[in-house]
């Protein structure tokens, strides 16, 4: 079933499912009146003779030079022209649709200004497959993300670039393949399909659902190493949690609580220390700390998705033209800075749980790096190496961009959000995460293997997952390949989707 798109009610799940599974969209009957009301509105400005910002007049510094009626026609095109200067590879196709599927929630409101047809042919291409080719870096994310919105822009007039049933192909040739008629620009269409921080915004979404499946297989990872390391579960106990009444830490000790379910260790048959280091018994509080970071970042992203990111914008009930600034990228720039960091802080303590499992001085018994042979074998040794490597990129990372303004256009644009490199660097961050995490999950599958005792149904059912992909590591064998499987493991979500089967959703 299609989702309606009413420029209210776009989630991040409802965006994901229309980003990454291809589900179809349609427009509400109430916005397609909005939509052609506004443009009424519009025209009779224009035949009028209202100066309006970008619609007769230039943009960015130019805005004070007004165009001649003959100028007003070509307009919008050349500013597609101008503005498709990115550079890099392409985006991820998942993220184009997003930020399609984003810009026409931003015209269901009926306040752009736009033709219906600029809207509906936004729609076509989401519903029949043409993904504008997009370069991933040239937005400052100030006023939105011009560029790359531009390139999207670009089938309007039949030119740029489209994938369509995997080929990459001039524009016209994918619309014509798929049936698609090109609307042309006209007054202030253009401007309408590029002036919000739309791509993102989107990217930002569907990192945020992305780190909320990271962060539940960390509770994961943390279950199992847990047990192989006799942890002392009091810290774990649900009332600890609510007596200091964060929400994300008590989600976080449920969830490992859950995963370690129907295990020896919590018995009391198993001897435990009095108390353990802080990477074993503060995880609640970490990572719950990083939820709550993401909750508070989405509802940031779904504020943006479903607000009137624009300029102008247009409000028939009131006659009236407004110039503002709300396609600035800060709003979600800025909460996805602190939610890339809290998927770094967590990848930390990942690493730290890990060095536990693998120093002989602190793994309670377990032979150095999980291996039997020490000294002719080294073991997963070199594998805290590798995931130390990707720490410390993920730290560079995390530096925040939203600070980092650099002031453009003649110092008319003098302050920018820098979002789009948010964004980018947020899906470093979580890739760097999958391996980490990976190595994480590899190792505490390898020391539960040493040990003689009845695991957790959870942690069960995630080692039996690592162990369809990965061996026990007998004797020493090059691991890179094994390290690849398990962050492909972690990002395709099995091992999470194994475990929500035995014992009920982590969330």
């Amino acid at each position: 079933m299609a989702i309606t798109i009413n420029g209210q009610s776009l989630t991040i799940e409802k965006l994901v499912s229309i980003a990454r599974h291809n589900e179809k969209v349609e427009l509400d009957n109430s916005s397609i009146q909005k939509i052609n009301s506004c443009r009424a509105m519009l025209e009779k400005k224009i035949d009028a003779g209202e100066i309006m910002y970008g619609v007769n007049t230039g943009i960015g510094e130019f805005s004070e030079i007004v165009l001649t009626d003959e100028q007003i026609k070509d307009f919008q095109k050349y500013l597609i022209y101008n503005h498709s200067a990115g550079i890099g590879e392409p985006v991820p196709v998942e993220y184009v649709r997003g930020a399609m599927a984003g810009r026409i929630n931003v015209h269901a409101h009926g306040n752009s200004g736009c033709r219906l047809e600029i809207t509906q042919t936004l729609i076509e291409m989401l519903n029949k497959g043409v993904t504008p080719v997009v370069c991933e870096k040239g937005s400052v994310g100030a006023s939105g993300d011009l560029a790359p919105m531009s390139q999207i822009a670009l089938l309007m007039l039949g030119e740029g670039e489209a994938y369509f049933k995997g080929e990459r192909l001039p524009g016209k040739v994918a619309l014509e393949k798929a049936g698609i008629s090109i609307p042309g620009l006209k007054a202030r269409d253009g401007l309408a399909v590029i002036n919000g921080s739309n791509l993102l915004t989107a990217m930002s979404a569907i990192h945020l659902y992305d780190f909320n499946k990271f962060l539940m297989q960390s509770e994961i990872a943390a279950a199992m190493t847990l047990e192989a390391l006799l942890a002392n579960m009091k810290p774990y106990d649900i009332r600890l949690h609510k007596m200091r009444g964060f929400k994300g830490a008590q989600r976080s000790g449920n969830a490992i609580r859950k995963c370690i379910e129907g295990s020896d260790l919590l018995t009391g048959k198993i001897k435990t220390k009095v108390q353990d280091a802080y990477s074993m018994r503060s995880t609640p509080q970490v990572i719950g700390a990083a939820h709550d970071v993401v909750a508070y970042a989405k509802v940031q992203v779904e504020t943006e998705l479903n607000g009137v990111g624009d300029n102008p914008i247009f409000i028939p009930e009131d006659n009236i033209t407004l110039t503002g600034a709300n396609f600035q990228g800060t709003p979600v720039s800025l909460p996805m800075d602190f939610a890339g960091a809290s998927i770094t802080m967590v990848s930390v303590l990942s690493e730290r749980r890990l060095n536990r499992l693998l120093n002989p001085a602190l793994s309670v018994g377990l032979p150095a790096f999980l291996t039997k042979g020490a000294g002719m074998f080294s073991g997963m040794m070199l594998s805290q190496y590798t995931a130390d490597t990707l720490i410390v990129e993920q730290r560079i990372l995390s530096n925040p961009a939203s600070i980092h303004s650099i002031p453009a256009a003649a110092d008319q644009e003098d302050f920018v959000s820098m979002g789009m490199n948010t964004a980018l660097k947020n899906a470093q961050i979580l890739d760097n995460a999958y391996g980490i995490l990976g190595i994480e999950f590899m190792a505490a599958a390898q020391a539960l293997d040493f040990r003689e005792f009845k695991t957790g149904d959870g942690v069960t059912a995630a080692k039996n997952v690592v162990r369809k992909n990965v061996d026990f590591l007998d004797i020493d064998r090059p691991l890179y390949s094994d390290h690849n499987k398990m962050k492909e493991l972690v990002k395709s979500c099995k091992i999470l989707d194994a475990v929500e089967k035995v014992v009920g959703s982590l969330e």
